[in-house]
């Protein structure tokens, strides 16, 4: 892609309270045209036609500024029994080296947030988050417990190298032993004598990594050197695809996931081990709701109108006979599939695959089918490859 030599300062401003990641300059060289705020930081939202980009991931690879995934590190003698604490998830086994997807809950049940976990020492944790101040809540548990742990927030940035041709890449640029990471693992290494951390995790849905700079000061020089290597094999520079998310059924925070939803609404049982020895923060909620049963779940729809010339940027009404019974919390136009898909929470009374409702557009209503998730690849053989 042809670099874009505009002036940035003089072309985005949120503000100084909005952080600029180590990678902003180089996104902006290399074609970023808008950008919104996440965790209080910049992130490229526009490269051009966002099916470009779709087509651009599932068809080869893309690079996209991800630091917005901002670190928690924990460290300290106890760092593994307050993550224990943190997360319903059951982490007894997980080992250096490992990577294991969980939630955070409130004392409610409801999910705070839904980071990648990263064990990258015997008492060193990172917690990769998604859009909350987990950090925040994180010290206000700390310093009311008796554990002697240690919180900070680290220098630390992520890029996703995302589709079928990043294990080629990684190989050209880490070599042989990192491109063979198994999936959910992550390896310490370094290049041009930048330290870095690659996981073999990411937000896409498709097989990728994650390459976590760990000096802010190099986030140009880092990013030009991936383009450099992957430029002849089709890689481009690109931003998180909300087609191939939804198509995944990934879930975003403040769209699909909040406080106000449990574990169990959104399928996400097994990353609740109410058996587990150690207490967790909702444990007592979460075993009632678990008893009673769940009042709302999230379903997947295909609506059935012209194909959506944008993702929703307001949650829908779901209708039955006339009563709203749900909305629609994220929603797109898939082009592999030639469908309008979206993940959305309605009353449980109403979840049943196969049946019809009505979504509410610009004061239209269309028809609905509800459909098993994920819409693509349901056994994610891409991403486990």
């Amino acid at each position: 892609m042809k670099k874009n030599s505009i002036n940035t300062t003089k072309n985005f401003g949120f503000g100084t309270q909005i952080r600029r990641s180590p990678f902003f300059e180089a996104t902006v060289k290399w074609g970023a045209k808008g950008f919104s705020v996440y965790n209080h930081m910049y992130i490229p939202r526009d490269f051009g036609d966002p099916e470009e980009n779709f087509w651009n991931l599932v068809n080869c690879a893309i690079l996209c500024d991800v630091s917005v995934e901002r670190q928690v590190e924990i460290t300290g003698p106890d760092a593994k029994k307050f993550i224990q604490f943190l997360i319903p998830r059951d982490i007894s086994k997980c080992a250096v080296g490992q990577c294991k997807y969980v939630l955070l809950t409130d004392e409610n049940g409801g999910i705070l947030n839904d980071p990648v976990l990263l064990r990258l020492g015997k008492n060193r944790f990172w917690l990769s988050l998604a859009d909350s101040d987990i950090l925040l809540w994180a010290k206000g548990v700390a310093v009311n417990s008796d554990m002697n742990v240690k919180l900070c927030e680290p220098d630390v940035s992520p890029l996703q190298l995302q589709g079928p041709k990043s294990r080629e890449i990684i190989g050209m640029l880490f070599g042989q032993e990192i491109a063979d990471l198994a999936y959910y693992r992550l390896k310490k290494t370094e290049i041009l004598g930048i330290p870095v951390v690659v996981s073999r995790t990411g937000w896409s849905s498709e097989l990728g990594y994650e390459i976590f700079l760990c000096d802010g000061s190099k986030g140009t020089i880092l990013w030009d050197k991936i383009m450099e290597i992957g430029a002849p094999v089709g890689l481009k520079p690109g931003h998180t695809s909300t087609i191939r998310r939804v198509e995944g059924a990934m879930l975003s925070y403040h769209a699909d996931v909040n406080s106000s939803y449990n574990p169990f609404e959104l399928g996400l049982d097994r990353l609740v081990d109410l058996n587990k020895q150690e207490d967790f923060i909702g444990k007592s909620a979460l075993k009632k709701i678990k008893k009673h049963g769940i009042q709302k779940k999230q379903i997947g729809l295909i609506i059935e109108c012209a194909p959506l010339n944008r993702p929703n940027n307001e949650f829908w009404e779901i209708k039955k006979d006339g009563k709203k019974i749900g909305k629609i919390t994220s929603a797109v136009y898939s082009p592999r599939l030639r469908k309008n898909i979206a993940l959305a929470m309605v009353d449980v009374k109403f979840a049943c695959l196969g049946s019809y409702l009505e979504v509410k557009i610009n004061n239209k209503l269309f028809n609905c089918r509800q459909v098993e998730l994920p819409f693509y690849d349901p056994q994610k053989k891409l991403t486990k490859q």
